[in-house]
């Protein structure tokens, strides 16, 4: 069954995990962060918010309708001064004033969002002339790459054929978000694909605890732990020759930065 986003359970499935110093470089050349003001909408545990905070950001304020998650983001920075906060709201209706932020980030967000156009104007609502929104997301050509040592998730569709229809009917299309951000307002679009490292596991066993825990990875909430058991012995069968002690996992996403200026004429 789906992942229940309020529940206790699973108050820490998206928190404790260190950002790739990859993609906090990528998003610094592409977006200016440094002594901005910035949101993350869909926030979630708060990992990408603390990374903003990290790459210089002046203030940023995260996002989730889940309280559960906007409780644990507020544990998991507690140190953190007033430069970092946390709300719930809707990413459709945030409840933030408008043109306020110089930058927004949605991160693993508009797969669960229906309507894009709805969450995009509400993104355009908020930026100041000028911000950029950071979309990121996998498309379905993004999730449906081959299993290797690295793209560990492609050998789950490999061993599970029937998830490929339930990740792919919940994926945008590449156009399709590009449309949509265009229709909210958008003029400048550009998109890049990016393999952005998730974990180093020292072992296989850290690797298959947070298997069978579900942590950060939704698409396992639509298995039975035995699947899961069954897996994760299918895929230490499959990786234990292609790998010498550590893993590290990574997945490829696609990441359009949208920008929010004026038409010249």
């Amino acid at each position: 069954m789906p992942i229940n986003f309020h529940a206790r359970e699973n108050m820490y499935s998206y928190s404790g995990r260190n950002v790739d110093p990859a993609w906090m470089a990528l998003i610094a050349n592409l977006v200016e962060i440094e002594g901005k003001i910035g949101a993350d909408i869909g926030c979630g545990g708060g990992i990408y918010t603390r990374a903003l905070l990290q790459m210089g950001a002046k203030k940023v304020t995260g996002i989730d309708v889940s309280e559960t998650m906007i409780e644990a983001a507020q544990e998991q920075n507690k140190d953190e001064n007033d430069s970092l906060m946390f709300m719930q709201g809707d990413a459709c209706r945030t409840g933030l004033e408008s043109n306020q932020y110089h930058f927004i980030l949605e991160r693993a967000l508009i797969h669960h969002i229906n309507d894009l156009e709805a969450c995009f104007k509400e993104a355009y609502r908020l930026l100041k002339e000028n911000g950029v929104l950071i979309v990121q997301d996998r498309t379905p050509e993004d999730c449906l790459l081959p299993g290797s040592s690295r793209h560990l998730r492609g050998y789950l569709f490999e061993f599970y054929p029937r998830l490929i229809d339930h990740e792919i009917s919940r994926r945008h299309p590449r156009e399709t978000v590009e449309k949509s951000l265009a229709d909210a307002g958008f003029n400048r679009i550009d998109s890049h694909v990016f393999w952005e490292k998730r974990k180093r596991y020292d072992t296989f066993a850290q690797l298959e605890r947070e298997l069978m825990e579900r942590k950060g990875r939704s698409i396992l909430h639509e298995l039975t732990d035995e699947e899961i058991r069954a897996f994760v012995h299918n895929l230490k069968e499959r990786i234990q020759d292609s790998v010498n002690g550590e893993i590290i996992e990574a997945d490829r996403w696609t990441i359009w930065i949208a920008h929010k200026q004026k038409e010249r004429h």
